[in-house]
């Protein structure tokens, strides 16, 4: 069994800053990937940044320069740095990562619960 934990999220002002955090555990041989998406109410869930094993990387266009994703291999969380953070930014936050339980078996996608993220003055 592999869980996904999210922290970090909240209530922040036009212009601050937020980290999220992920912690994945449980059945872990190999993290392939592991990423953050958002959901805003009414809007498709959509990829703000994702980081492959071989540390290669992909943002959301409107969060260049504004997000850092990063991952602390030794404790399998992932992080995401948010500053600059805007109203448009309002969403729930989901950790995704693609897992494989043991070797030679097939990746999964697992998910995260989620993790309010409000942007508001």
């Amino acid at each position: 069994q592999v869980q996904l934990v999210e922290s970090g999220g909240g209530l922040v002002q036009p212009g601050g800053s937020l980290r999220l955090s992920c912690a994945a555990s449980g059945s872990i041989f190999n993290i392939l990937a592991m990423g953050w998406y958002r959901q805003a109410p009414g809007k498709q869930r959509e990829l703000v940044a994702r980081l492959n094993s071989g540390g290669v990387t992909d943002y959301l266009d409107s969060v260049k320069g504004r997000f850092t994703i990063s991952r602390d291999n030794a404790k399998n969380t992932l992080y995401l740095q948010m500053s600059g953070l805007q109203p448009e930014d309002t969403a729930v936050y989901y950790c995704n990562a693609v897992i494989q339980i043991t070797r030679g078996t097939i990746p999964y996608d697992y998910w995260g619960q989620g993790t309010q993220v409000t942007v508001s003055s």
